[in-house]
């Protein structure tokens, strides 16, 4: 029997990890805080998107919205939105967010190895750092290429088996039992993940074209709270039990020390996107 990684367990990501944008954010925060990339992620992305009036857009593992409500009043007229993820409860909250901004939004729960919607019915699909959550990735791209119209486009964000590699370092040094499943969604051994090293055989098993567009980003962190935010919002620990007590002062005695001896503790990120037809 082959058991999913708690990073690909639908039940897990719906029901626990992203149940609602709380876990979400809590990782977000650290990346929009100390980020030294010139423009915001959200921004860059849709600048890459190239929408056009009237164009049909479909979003999977929307999460909360992001990507729109930063960008609304970039947003070409007549365009018609459809926003999706797997969890009920992101969906909610996107759906509560844009109500009532004048856009073409509509929204609904979705799992992308199975898209409830006819062929070629969108221009664009967009896929923000979620496929290393499919199980059966091959499944969900034939699933994106035949909703896509002839001439569209697919964006696929993603990261690289770098990516974050000293926030992964402390959690493995730190916490070697309850850092695994954590560990594993960067882990190309495992063939599981869709990363920046294999996104683009994936991709182009279904697509004819596929390129990559990298974003330059690292993180300067200089205050320790919100690392340790970020580990406990990670599905590698979810009963926080790893960071209690005597675990949780070592961790942050250690990151105090690198800030006061550095300036500030350098996170290296590796964050692309892919653009495909």
């Amino acid at each position: 029997m082959n058991i999913l990684p708690p990073f690909q367990n639908p039940e897990f990501l719906k029901k626990e990890q992203y149940r609602n944008s709380r876990n979400l954010a809590a990782r977000a925060t650290l990346h929009r805080r100390f980020s030294t990339a010139v423009i915001p992620w959200h921004k860059w992305v849709f600048q890459q998107l190239n929408l056009q009036p009237g164009s049909r857009i479909l979003e999977c593992g929307c999460g909360p919205g992001w990507l729109w409500r930063n960008n609304l009043g970039a947003l070409p007229p007549d365009c018609r939105v459809t926003l999706t993820d797997l969890s009920g409860g992101m969906v909610a909250e996107a759906q509560a967010a844009l109500a009532g901004c004048g856009r073409n939004f509509h929204f609904g729960a979705a799992d992308i190895q199975e898209l409830p919607f006819a062929s070629n019915s969108f221009d664009r699909v967009i896929a923000n750092h979620m496929l290393y959550h499919v199980p059966d990735g091959g499944r969900a791209l034939a699933e994106v290429r035949r909703v896509l119209r002839s001439g569209g486009r697919f964006y696929a964000a993603t990261v690289g088996s770098g990516h974050m590699r000293e926030l992964r370092q402390i959690a493995q040094k730190l916490f070697p039992g309850a850092a695994g499943d954590w560990l594993q969604m960067w882990s190309l051994d495992s063939g599981r993940s869709f990363q920046l090293e294999n996104g683009a055989e994936q991709l182009a098993a279904v697509f004819s074209h596929v390129t990559l567009l990298l974003y330059e980003d690292s993180l300067e962190v200089t205050t320790v709270a919100p690392l340790i935010t970020y580990l406990r919002s990670s599905s590698s620990m979810p009963d926080n039990a790893a960071l209690a007590g005597e675990k949780e002062a070592q961790l942050r005695r250690e990151l105090q020390e690198r800030i006061d001896r550095d300036g500030a503790i350098h996170i290296t990120k590796e964050t692309g996107l892919f653009v495909s037809w």
